[in-house]
Order: structure tokens, then sequence, then C-alpha cells
């Protein structure tokens, strides 16, 4: 998972070497998080382990001959100076055997400075990252210790003595057409950002929910929105079957679990909605909201189970990639609001999905000081066009060309 936060300079801290600090409190941070500075390694069935061999983790320090102004937007995903921010050291990249965290400070001209992470995600979800982030943040502005302790325990989400799939699991359901299909484009694929504001929500409930539907959350708008008309954009066979799969967070909610407070691995499911393609691009809405409601609920103790027991039979099987749209709502997160001593980042988040058939959302001011969602999606260079039109007629308030390009 590569993560960039970005941060201005900081007349208060001058004087301060980032990288010193930032390298310190890593380094403190670590005693408390042990086993991210140790190796993965695999046992039987595919199940990984920790060797706690305290090999540590990579840090790197960079210094970029430019000002951090005049990256301008280049800063949001996708950033095109990725490699630069969190340099590929030989040996730093892959699961087994690896280190479980590379971090890397580039100063910039200006004094501001970027510190880029990338985190092997079998270690830990966004939600155990932020838990160490604010830990590290802590260490730095001079706490003893964290003030909530990390917790391993990852037999709490285990299998079950006696695995038994009493659940469905339609996130790993995959036919062979349609992977030979998804294959032939994913080497095609090219990422842009887009941005939601008031204006954006507004344009979409306005035009596109059925009058008297009822609340509705920003996320979950957002989410039937874009599924239904990236769908429409990748031109599916309307036969074909599509999938949202919804990243529901287990420590909260109607679907919460009994986890300790500091549990950082992770610890989600990621249930999907499935419809045909046909039905999903010509119903209102409101269709794909209702499934991915149905999708979300049925999320409860006896699923995590039932995905636990599922992962084991199958020895770790993989999502379903093809006509399949995972996304999760990691604006919630506040990475934008981390502080080490210079003040909150411009911008903090992943710099883009190791995934290609997966989005984030992330929290971005815009120019106007406007809270707005930032999502990255990965198209194909003729349907990304054909998205980016969408868009823009919606929020043009273009009723009529959006309802004639959406049918099938």
């Amino acid at each position: 998972m590569p993560i960039l936060m970005f941060y201005k300079f900081n007349s208060s801290m001058k004087g301060k070497d980032h990288a010193k600090i930032i390298k310190d409190g890593l380094s403190k941070t670590l005693v408390f998080y042990y086993p991210l500075a140790g190796r993965i390694i695999e046992g039987p069935n595919r199940k990984l382990m920790v060797n706690c061999n305290s090999e540590g983790i990579m840090f790197i320090e960079a210094d970029a001959n430019v000002e951090l102004e005049k990256l301008g937007d280049s800063i949001l995903p996708p950033c095109p100076y990725l490699e630069e921010l969190l340099y590929n050291e030989p040996g730093s990249v892959g699961i087994i055997g690896c280190p479980l965290m590379l971090v890397q400070v580039t100063h910039f001209r200006c004094g501001g400075f970027v510190v880029g992470f990338k985190v092997n995600h079998t270690m830990m979800d966004a939600y155990g990252f932020k838990m160490f982030l604010n830990a590290l943040s802590e260490i730095i502005q001079g706490a003893s210790a964290p003030s909530i302790l990390p917790v391993w325990q990852r037999d709490l989400l285990s299998a079950r003595s006696s695995p038994c799939i009493t659940c469905t699991h339609n996130e790993f359901d995959e036919q062979v057409e349609s992977k030979i299909a998804w294959i032939a484009m994913e080497d095609k694929l090219i990422q842009h950002s887009f941005f939601f504001g008031n204006k954006e929500i507004k344009a979409i409930k306005d035009q596109l929910l059925e009058p008297g539907y009822g609340s509705i959350g920003r996320f979950e708008l957002l989410v039937a929105f874009l599924w239904k008309y990236r769908t429409i954009a990748l031109d599916i066979n309307p036969e074909e079957n599509v999938r949202l799969s919804y990243v529901v967070n287990v420590r909260v909610g109607p679907q919460k679990m009994e986890l300790p407070l500091g549990y950082y691995g992770n610890a989600f499911a990621t249930p999907a909605a499935v419809s045909k393609a046909g039905l999903l691009c010509s119903n209102p809405l409101t269709y794909a909201i209702e499934l991915i409601k149905q999708a979300k609920n049925q999320v409860n103790e006896e699923y995590i189970k039932s995905l636990a027991d599922y992962i084991v039979i199958n020895r770790r099987p993989p999502w379903t990639k093809s006509w399949n749209f995972l996304i999760t709502n990691d604006a919630i997160l506040g990475l934008d609001e981390v502080d080490f001593g210079w003040g909150k980042p411009i911008f903090g988040g992943v710099d883009r999905s190791p995934f290609s058939f997966a989005s984030f959302f992330w929290s971005f001011n815009n120019n106007m000081g406007e809270k707005s969602i930032v999502i990255a999606i990965n198209l194909p260079q003729q349907a990304m066009e054909k998205f980016q039109h969408l868009i823009h007629n919606l929020t043009s308030k273009n009723v009529e060309k959006i309802q004639l390009t959406s049918k099938i």
C-alpha cells in the first residue's frame, strides 16, 4: 500500500531535521509494534506467519531540487513522482521475506517535505495503519508510549478448528470467460482522479435519486453511482455478472465484533453485491443502492467466521478481479490530519491502488477550502473518456445526455 503525506514548511520547526526526528520516532514506535520489524514466512496450506527476527523496516532519506508548491495537484493520486518519493529498493517489493514497511522522507527546497510509506497489507489494514501513525506522532512529540497500546491476538479472527463455510462469498466467484476478458484489458488501464464536493453530491441526488427515496449517506450514494457509471463506461455485455465489493470494517457499526481497542490487524470483510450488467445500467440508481445495502447487511459474526473458514479451506484465494469493483472509504480515517509536529498534511492518503479493480476514497480540501472526496478510478482509455464525459454531463446538470448515454 503506497501512502504519501505532504507537509508544508512550518517556521516554528525551522532548523529541525524532518528525517532524523521521524526516524528516531519510528525506532521507538517499533518497540511496541515489534512484529513489523520481522519478516513474513509461509507455512503449510499457504498460511502466513511472522518471524519476529528484528531485521527492521527500511528507511530512506532523499532531497528534491524543487519547491513543494511547484508540484500543484500532481501530489494527488496518481502522483507521477511516486517512484522518486517511494523508491523501490531492491528486495523491498513482495510479501515473503521482505521488509514489512518502507519509509522515505523527501525534503523540498522550500522546507516542506513528504513522508512516504509502503505498508504490507497482510500485517494491518488502514485502521491499523492509522493507529500506528497516531502512535508515531505521539512518540515524536514526547510521549513515552502510545496512548493505545497495540494488540496482536490474530487468533481472534482465525478459522474455526473444523472449518465450515456457512455463508455465500461472492467476492471470490469468477467465471473463466470473464477472467479472460479482464486480463486482456488489465494492462491497458489508466488512472484518473475525480473530485466530489457538495456541488457534485447535490447533482447526483437531484438527478439520479428517485423522489421520496429517503436519506442516504454520501459514501453509499457515491459507491452506487460509481459502480453503475463505471459499468456503463466499460460497455459490458448486459448478461455478464458484475460485482461491487464493499469494504466493511468489523470494528464498528452493526457488524461490530468484540476486538480489543488496540487490535491493528486486518479486521474487515468485502461482501459483494452482484447484478447483471444490463439491469445495473438500465435501472434507477436506487437499484444499486439497495443491492449494496443488502450485501453490507449480511456481515455479522457468523459471516466473518465463515469468511475465515473459506480462506483456510481455499488456501488464501484471491478476490475476483473480472467485472468486480472493490471500493473502500478511507476518508473517514483522517490521514490528512496526522501531525508529526509540522501541522497537518496538505494531502495524506494512498497514492494509487495496488489493485487494478479497486478505488479508495480520500479527503481533500479543494481550491475554495471545501472538504471534498477524491477518488482514483482505473479504466481503459476509451472507457475513461466515456466516464469523464458522464461525470461532466452530470455535474453540468445535463440530465438528457446522461440518460441517453446510460442505456445499453
